[in-house]
């Protein structure tokens, strides 16, 4: 692993109508849209459930080098996150997220060591360890030029 800090870009474009198309350096373009909870067309990944996923990924992620670490012997994970999104004192926010894991191993496996894991993947997520930390924002407003 590299050390800290890691940084992580991302650009987002759009127009007033339509999918937005967020980038990354050296990975595929991800089209998104809104969901249908705000009138969106469904059929395309959102903010929302991009959240989900990432929350879902990094589990997976986690639990497979805390498996790896400790020589857990397993042949699949299944992960699914549904999250609670829920307007409170005029602010919309993810309340809670609920992590469904099935975890398949193999005959002989000591089924305690494995479920402490799922365990401690859960509490070790470093996506799970930043949703409700503290957000900063920097804004720039470009007046693009009359032509």
């Amino acid at each position: 692993m590299h050390p800290y800090p890691h940084h992580y870009g991302v650009t987002a474009s759009g127009t007033s109508e339509g999918s937005v198309t967020v980038n990354s350096p050296d990975l595929p373009a991800l089209v998104t849209a809104p969901p249908p909870q705000f009138d969106g067309p469904g059929g395309q990944w959102s903010p929302e459930t991009l959240l989900c996923a990432a929350l879902a990924d990094c589990f997976i992620l986690t639990f497979r080098a805390l498996g790896r670490a400790t020589r857990l012997e397993w042949s699949c994970l299944e992960c699914r996150v549904e999250g609670v999104l829920e307007r409170i004192e005029r602010v919309s926010y993810f309340t809670s997220f609920k992590t469904h894991a099935t975890l398949t191993v193999p005959p002989g496996t000591d089924v305690e060591k494995a479920r402490k894991l799922l365990e401690q993947a859960e509490h070790s997520c470093l996506i799970s360890n930043s949703v409700r930390g503290t957000r900063t924002l920097e804004a720039q407003v470009v007046v693009a030029e009359a032509h």
